[in-house]
């Protein structure tokens, strides 16, 4: 399967450009470097999508509240990164607040393990009193990172992996994050919207960069 051009995408609904196909992680992958990513609910087609404008964060741009900066200074919690990937991706499947299963199939499921098991999908998890209290997960191509799905157990564990990925990312010189869609919640944290052209433009710049295939090696803990 042959993408179309970026520039057939639909306006309404915003990005979205094909239909069909499969999810191996060979066509995920050439996907994201397209500036496309698929996202469709269970008894649908697989739809890929590349809304204009796309939601960013730029590391260096990451706004962390005050209420937050306090919780990462004193709130007893421990953050890994690649311990625990599927969890994490099963975390952000489980039904929310006695709404349905969200949009992570098993078919999701199953490309995203093993683009994880390949180097390319990574996990960044928050753990209290020993369990998994929330994370993360998304993929990597060389310089460039492309957020999928957040969860959270128990208060501001999702936001506490977060900002630790953020941070980790521009110490590595990864230089943008992508975060699809506008959402309040990113926004809060400095993301904000950029111009399709300008997105894929960035992109083929940073895809090209050196990959730090995973699994990736961290671990923060902040004593009680």
């Amino acid at each position: 399967m042959q993408f179309p051009a970026l520039s057939q995408a639909l306006r309404e609904p915003n990005g979205l450009l094909a239909a069909g196909g499969d999810l191996s992680p060979r066509r995920v992958l050439a996907a994201y470097a397209e500036g496309i990513f698929p996202w469709f609910m269970p008894g649908e087609p697989i739809l890929w999508w590349s809304p204009d404008p796309r939601m960013v964060l730029f590391p260096e741009e990451l706004h962390i509240p005050k209420s937050l900066a306090k919780v990462l200074r004193n709130r007893p919690y421990e953050v890994r990164f690649d311990t625990a990937f599927d969890r994490v991706m099963q975390g952000c499947a489980a039904p929310r607040d006695g709404e349905p299963a969200t949009w992570i199939s098993d078919e999701i499921l199953a490309s995203y393990g093993a683009l994880h098991r390949a180097g390319w999908a990574h996990s960044a998890e928050c753990w209290i009193d020993g369990e998994l209290a929330g994370g993360l997960y998304g993929i990597a191509i060389g310089k460039m990172f492309y957020g999928e799905s957040m969860f959270a157990r128990k208060p501001d564990a999702s936001k506490i992996a977060f900002v630790h990925l953020v941070r980790y990312l521009h110490q590595q010189g990864f230089e943008l994050i992508d975060c699809q869609m506008r959402t309040d919640h990113l926004a809060r944290f400095g993301a904000r919207e950029i111009m399709r052209d300008e997105f894929i433009e960035r992109l083929k710049r940073l895809t090209s960069k050196e990959h730090l295939a995973g699994p990736w090696t961290y671990q923060y803990r902040v004593e009680g």
